[in-house]
């Protein structure tokens, strides 16, 4: 058994493995490409990231959604960088909203340079990809022009934050289903359309996508307390630290709101303090460490993560179908 890609993907054909390597380094030069310009500050910014490197998750889900149809097919490498090229673009966005100076083990462009420039940035990489959608035909613009929509609308919902009388945890799954789920539903629906799958192939696939997305973020939620940076590549507690409410919070809350045990309490006021200092910091993540809630946000993801598997019951077994299902178990994994 050999391992392509992010999280211990198993691809346990040699075949599909050279198949799907060749691809991704297809998408990696199809980056680069893409990301340059005429002026000379414009390509550096926005290759800051690409060189940076990444998972390349939503292109790898291109390439393994594309195995159900004509794997070579003109239009499959060019949307797996046009998905990646619009992750990306998103994240240059995030961090002027987080105020985030490290992103990828890098300065990030808001901190290597400024504002602006980081906006600015991010609109060049959605022009890109736009330009190179409007390539693909009518179907695929209109697949990212949806997805589009629902990235910013996750993103305005947390920041609006609940409304009145809404369940948080309910919230933070359609949050995290805009902003995450979606663009990962594109990068399967794109693979599969591009590939010439049917329609059904298509939509089962995109299905597998958004469900995998969200129990992808879920798990980030869990290592955010949990880990030790290594896994998730952020500080541990960093959510926390910004006043960033994720799923074992929350989980925290609901018990807290049902329960009304004292000690649950008194750890849900510490998380809502200050906790920019370092030891009201390490307080509350060993508090959180310690509770149920993290095993609560657990199960959630987890539960994500099996039912992205059992949405792939309809497709042929094979190879692709075979990744995609220790995916899931990997991602299930993480949260361990």
């Amino acid at each position: 058994m050999t391992v392509v890609g992010p999280f211990g993907v198993s691809v346990r054909d040699p075949a599909l493995e050279a198949e799907v390597q060749a691809g991704l380094s297809a998408v990696e030069a199809g980056l680069v490409e893409a990301t340059k310009s005429d002026v000379p500050l414009i390509t550096e910014a926005a290759q800051h990231l690409v060189r940076a490197g990444g998972k390349r998750f939503r292109p790898l889900l291109v390439l393994l959604a594309a195995r159900f149809g004509d794997a070579h097919a003109p239009g499959v490498v060019p949307s797996a960088v046009v998905v990646e090229l619009t992750h990306l673009a998103t994240l240059y966005h995030d961090d002027i909203m987080d105020e985030a100076e490290v992103r990828r083990g890098v300065p990030s462009v808001n901190a290597r340079w400024d504002n602006s420039v980081a906006v600015l940035t991010g609109d060049f990489l959605f022009s890109r990809a736009s330009t190179i959608v409007a390539e693909l035909g009518t179907a695929a613009v209109r697949v990212q022009a949806e997805a589009f929509e629902r990235l910013v609308t996750g993103q305005i919902q947390e920041t609006q934050g609940p409304r009145p009388g809404e369940d948080p945890i309910a919230h933070h799954l359609e949050v995290v289903a805009g902003k995450t789920g979606s663009l990962i539903a594109v990068a399967g629906r794109m693979g599969a359309l591009m590939s010439g799958a049917s329609e059904a192939t298509i939509n089962v696939l995109a299905r597998y996508g958004e469900l995998i997305g969200v129990a992808f973020q879920l798990a980030d939620d869990v290592l955010d307390i949990a880990s030790d940076g290594r896994e998730s590549g952020k500080t541990p507690g960093t959510d926390l630290r910004e006043g960033v409410a994720t799923l074992p919070v929350l989980r925290l809350r609901e018990l807290v709101a049902r329960e009304g045990l004292a000690a649950d309490r008194e750890l849900a006021e510490l998380l809502a303090g200050d906790l920019t200092d370092d030891g009201r910091l390490a307080e509350a993540l060993a508090g959180l460490r310690a509770h149920r809630a993290l095993d609560l946000a657990r199960r959630d993801a987890r539960a994500f993560a099996e039912r992205a598997g059992q949405a792939l019951e309809p497709l042929p077994d094979g190879p692709a179908k075979s990744a995609l299902l220790d995916l899931c178990v990997s991602v299930a994994d993480r949260t361990r």
